[in-house]
């Protein structure tokens, strides 16, 4: 397979197309964004290791039979996924109330909430990814009722296959954001899953092991994603 010219370069990750039109490749780059990327640092490792934990989630993903758009991986930091026409629309599942939650709703940091919480965003930066409701999206013409419907539901299941996957390593899954787009008329999980995209926290100490580390300053950015790789198992050739 080829790589031919580059498709779309985003704040952490480039696609390239291919010789196969429904294929592309993607690249984890070591750049590290906050903040709408108003934050930007290169944080050496940080690419290969998100690709390895992403490939490991995708994997486990895929073997309870939800679709995603994981093919292969290339290289420490190359992958082949499917082509997809992504929903400008980000799933968010809650299971622990942190962040942007409490600074909108007031409600108390570390509140544990049962069920659940699943909130829609609007994919923009310029207007630094609103809140939404369904209603908007089927509206806007940014996903159908039944795309909806369904990244829900996968949603759901994602939060369930990733919080026993965290816990069985001694980790907790706070929240995530799952992107979502279309191969064949069906739905898929693209992007990446990854500590770029999950809050995730020692069991024992809670301490953030996730990009809130970069959003915070709080250091050891990519020693800690290193850490998450480690306990669920995914070796690192650094």
């Amino acid at each position: 397979m080829q790589k031919q010219q580059l498709l779309y370069s985003g704040k952490a990750k480039s696609l390239f197309t291919t010789d196969d039109e429904n294929l592309l490749i993607a690249e984890f780059r070591d750049d590290t964004t906050a903040f709408d990327g108003e934050k930007h640092q290169k944080l050496s490792g940080k690419g290969e290791t998100n690709l390895a934990i992403s490939t490991h989630l995708m994997n486990e993903i895929e073997n309870k039979g939800i679709p995603t758009h994981f093919v292969k991986s290339l290289s420490s930091t190359e992958c082949v996924v499917k082509k997809l026409k992504m929903l400008p629309v980000e799933c968010v599942i809650r299971n622990i109330a942190t962040g942007s939650l409490c600074r909108r709703l007031g409600v108390q940091q570390g509140l544990s909430l049962r069920p659940p919480l699943f909130e829609l965003f609007l994919k923009n930066d310029e207007l630094h990814d609103p809140l939404i409701n369904s209603d908007h999206a089927i509206s806007f013409g940014w996903a159908t009722e039944a795309q909806i419907a369904t990244m829900r539901e996968y949603t759901f299941k994602l939060n369930d296959i990733l919080r026993e996957a965290f816990s069985n390593a001694g980790l907790i899954l706070v929240d995530a954001k799952f992107e979502f787009g279309i191969h064949d008329g069906e739905v898929y999980v693209g992007d990446e899953i990854s500590p770029d995209s999950c809050r995730i926290w020692d069991a024992l100490t809670k301490e953030p092991l996730d990009k809130d580390r970069f959003r915070q300053d709080l250091g050891k950015v990519v020693a800690s994603y290193q850490e998450i790789a480690l306990r669920l198992g995914i070796s690192l050739t650094a």
